[in-house]
């Protein structure tokens, strides 16, 4: 495929790294740093220039492009490209990045002529609650419509005691309705063979029902308390973005904005939540909020020191779990350095979802897991797969783990004997270099 991206950017590269190897790829940016950094890294070809400029979309190959990725941090520029290429080239589909939930609502309504919008406030907003969706989980996402999730724990210490350790896989008490799908030990990537065992200090992705997820959660983390009561840093476009979605979930909600007018907007906006007009670092409010007694605090106060230090005050005052939502995604490793439990990126979140438009058509959705060195595709199975009607234990060995299968409406979660039939939706953990041969096979 044929694909431009807009944007050198975070987004951008995440988006290059991704998509490289399987597609021809042309970047754009006006940065001419940003264009030198990208073409060292990747094999691509790159346009230096406007991309709300018919002459660069021109220069860039917009007649012959499959797909436009408009993944700029600048919505107007995203826009204007976007409505450019449905002149210049009325066949190539359109992908629009935007971090404004309006134009998301136009498109929605009609208003905006995209083929499709991503917003990073939501995509965001999701990524904060599958951290929280499980318990002890350092990531988690949800596919074929909620009835699967996946999750990757760290096997710490507080696990010692767990019946699913130190034991072979084919004898471990493994919960119902569930599957390992990889273990990470050091640098080594190890697939779920019956002779394998989960030991400390493992990092392991499982693929389960939500109730045996929880399970795999209680087993893991058992000291992780259930979550009721979650209090916000900032009153961001983000930050209130993240509360809207944490009431929708009937979670009691406060937010602390240290901006008077920010304040106002939120309490007018989010009549469910307390809004205060604060400082993190209010030691009254603290106290007479009993902010200490949230099992969760969410800092994003649009800017990485601020929401750290925020994270860390929590922290301190006793909140359970502390999640940072980075700006700059080299904040990432800082935040957990400095005992952040999860920092989330809106820039992966956003170009994780612009990937998928990118993978087979067959593709429903996309996640990135271990660090993004693993794909976790939903992808229905052709009729002419030679995959097809071989037990799973036979197929060929390309670094994936398919973990469950939906067939006829139910869920089903694999054993060696299970076969593969036509029309089946199965969800796969693959290596992300291998992930194009994977869709092909199936």
């Amino acid at each position: 495929m044929r694909i431009i991206v807009l944007g050198a950017g975070h987004v951008g590269m995440t988006v290059v790294e991704a998509l490289f190897d399987d597609h021809e790829l042309t970047v754009v940016d006006r940065d001419p740093a940003r264009i030198a950094a990208l073409s060292n890294a990747f094999d691509v070809r790159t346009v230096e220039g406007n991309g709300a400029s018919s002459s660069v979309l021109e220069e860039a190959g917009v007649s012959t492009a499959d797909l436009l990725i408009a993944s700029t941090s600048r919505d107007e520029v995203n826009l204007v490209a976007a409505m450019l290429v449905r002149r210049l080239s009325p066949r190539t589909r359109t992908l629009v990045r935007t971090s404004d939930v309006e134009h998301l609502k136009a498109w929605r309504e009609g208003v905006v002529d995209v083929d499709y919008m991503v917003s990073s406030e939501l995509e965001a907003a999701a990524a904060v609650i599958d951290a929280i969706a499980v318990p002890g989980a350092r990531v988690a996402d949800v596919f074929a419509d909620g009835h699967v999730v996946i999750a990757e724990f760290d096997v710490e210490q507080r696990a010692h005691a767990c019946a699913l350790l130190h034991v072979p896989l084919s004898q471990a008490p493994i919960p119902p309705d569930s599957r390992v799908a990889l273990i990470v030990r050091g640098d080594a990537l190890l697939l779920p063979r019956g002779e394998e065992r989960i030991e400390l200090g493992d990092r392991v992705v499982v693929m389960a029902s939500p109730e045996a997820m929880r399970e795999w959660s209680r087993q893991l983390a058992p000291d992780e308390p259930v979550v009721e009561d979650v209090v916000v840093f900032g009153a961001t476009r983000l930050g209130i973005a993240i509360a809207r979605k944490l009431l929708l979930h009937d979670l009691r909600v406060r937010l602390i904005e240290p901006d008077g007018e920010r304040a106002r907007r939120a309490a007018a906006e989010l009549s469910q939540a307390r809004v205060f007009h604060a400082a993190p670092s209010d030691r009254t409010l603290l106290r007479e909020e009993r902010i200490g007694s949230s099992q969760v605090a969410i800092a994003a106060l649009g800017d990485d020191a601020d929401s750290l230090y925020a994270a860390v005050v929590a922290r301190a005052a006793g909140v359970h779990t502390t999640i940072g939502v980075v700006d700059d995604p080299q904040s990432a490793q800082v935040f957990e350095q400095a005992g952040v439990d999860v920092a989330v990126n809106p820039r992966a979140a956003t170009a994780q979802r612009l990937v998928l438009f990118a993978h087979d058509p067959r593709t429903r959705q996309v996640a990135l897991m271990d660090d993004d060195r693993f794909d976790v595709l939903d992808v229905v199975v052709r009729p002419q797969s030679r995959l097809v009607g071989r037990p799973l234990r036979e197929l060929p060995r390309t670094s994936s783990t398919i973990g469950a299968v939906v067939r006829d409406g139910s869920i089903v979660f694999p054993h060696g004997d299970t076969h593969l039939r036509p029309g089946d939706r199965v969800i796969v953990l693959v290596d992300q270099t291998r992930t194009a041969e994977v869709e092909a096979a199936l």
